[in-house]
């Protein structure tokens, strides 16, 4: 991917053009041209970005050593820490739930016949709810909004 500053716009191009009127006017093949020619007529390459999609956003672009970057900014949430927290809480008890449901039969079917619930079902239930109870634990001790973003529990 090249970009190239055409009238102050930087325009990224993920396909060069075949044709272009530039400096020199190439009526074909220009796509292929040379890195030197492509330079020459102001396409750079396009550096790919390292950066926390979480976290971190694209900026714009800017030409530095003959390769055009994208400046990367800190995201900002217009939540508060306790917000952030009570939302990816709200997120962790729906998984829960959802793990859950598979099982909720058994129980069920306990209050309703007196059929016990396997062992191996109150071991899985038990192990879910440990680990629900863990994620809540490490959730609420988070003291920074984007670890907040950050934290997964799947």
């Amino acid at each position: 991917m090249r970009a190239n500053n055409i009238n102050g716009e930087i325009k990224i191009f993920n396909t060069l053009p075949s044709t272009w009127n530039g400096k020199k006017h190439y009526m074909g093949g220009f796509a292929s041209s040379p890195v030197e020619v492509l330079e020459e007529e102001g396409f750079y390459e396009v550096v790919d970005p390292q950066y926390d999609h979480a976290t971190e956003e694209l900026g714009e672009l800017y030409l530095e050593d003959n390769k055009y970057y994208y400046k990367v900014i800190q995201k900002t949430w217009p939540e508060t820490l306790a917000q952030l927290k009570e939302n990816k809480i709200n997120h962790l008890q729906e998984h829960t739930n959802s793990l859950l449901l598979a099982t909720d039969w058994y129980y069920i079917r306990k209050l309703d016949r007196n059929i016990d619930v396997p062992q191996e079902v109150e071991d899985q239930r038990a192990i879910i709810l440990n680990n629900h109870n863990d994620h809540e634990t490490a959730i609420s001790a988070l003291t920074k909004k984007a670890d907040v973003v950050k934290y997964e529990f799947n």
